[in-house]
């Protein structure tokens, strides 16, 4: 059953994406920008309907009101693809740094270039990076949102943390706040695997890290908070009935989190 209901999730996800990319193209292509907004987050809501109704996985979403006016960073644990898209209906004009390549397939990349996105060369780290936050920061002059990965690249729940300084750069020449976001998606919507697991996805937008700090401890307190929320959604995932399969990292970091403390 579990197979079952995974295989008609992803058929139903990737054809949902196909057949509206299409329908929605008139629209979404001669619409101002803003406006067309709706066609991503209804493409987004859309996949959270069939990954509860079809899959078994409910999303949650808690925390909106940490959520600051007007222009701030988005700072997402990244372990799966739903981390891409589950917080969109929540972002009133996502900003995405993302690796040009995507920006080439066609339809696909189109819609990426119409919303402003920043494409970078990631081969070109420093260069990437200078221009990405030059890119971004004339973006947010219209009170836009830039969601960054922390990370960069996906990580299996309970796994080490290693989070790039790239985003304390960002946030030091933005001078924005950050809101960090904790969940463990990835126990439900492994990375790179076809299974998707039933149960409920809990996600958090935390209090926000207020902008002017020094980089280190800006660092320290994203880390700290950031991980700090995971760990508990990880406890809270693994103490529910029915729980999802647990990958090493996690079994390896919930022992960790139920070890007796030394004195």
């Amino acid at each position: 059953m579990l197979a079952l209901r995974s295989f008609l999730f992803n058929t139903l996800f990737y054809l949902s994406l196909i057949v509206q990319m299409i329908v929605w193209t008139p629209f979404y292509f001669l619409a101002p920008r803003k406006t067309a907004w709706f066609v991503p987050k209804f493409w987004a809501r859309t996949s959270l309907w069939l990954l509860h109704h079809v899959a078994g996985t409910k999303s949650v979403i808690e925390g909106t009101e940490n959520l600051p006016q007007g222009s701030y960073i988005v700072a997402p644990k990244h372990q799966s693809f739903w981390d891409v898209i589950a917080f969109l209906p929540h972002i009133p004009d996502a900003l995405y740094i993302l690796k040009r390549e995507l920006t080439w397939i066609p339809v696909f990349g189109w819609y990426i270039m119409k919303m402003r996105m920043v494409p970078v060369d990631r081969g070109k780290r420093g260069q990437a990076l200078r221009a990405a936050v030059a890119r971004s920061k004339q973006e947010m002059r219209d009170g836009r949102q830039l969601i960054i990965y922390p990370e960069g690249t996906r990580r299996a729940p309970g796994d080490e943390p290693l989070y790039k300084w790239g985003i304390a750069e960002i946030y030091d020449q933005l001078q924005l706040p950050v809101v960090p976001v904790a969940h463990v998606a990835g126990l439900f919507w492994p990375r790179r695997k076809f299974l998707r697991y039933p149960g409920t996805i809990r996600a958090r937008f935390l209090p926000p890290i207020p902008a002017g700090l020094p980089k280190d401890e800006f660092m320290r307190r994203l880390i700290a908070e950031t991980e700090a929320g995971c760990d508990q959604a990880l406890l809270e995932a693994a103490g529910a009935p029915n729980p999802p399969a647990l990958p090493p990292t996690a079994i390896k970091r919930l022992a960790e989190l139920k070890a007796p403390s030394r004195p």
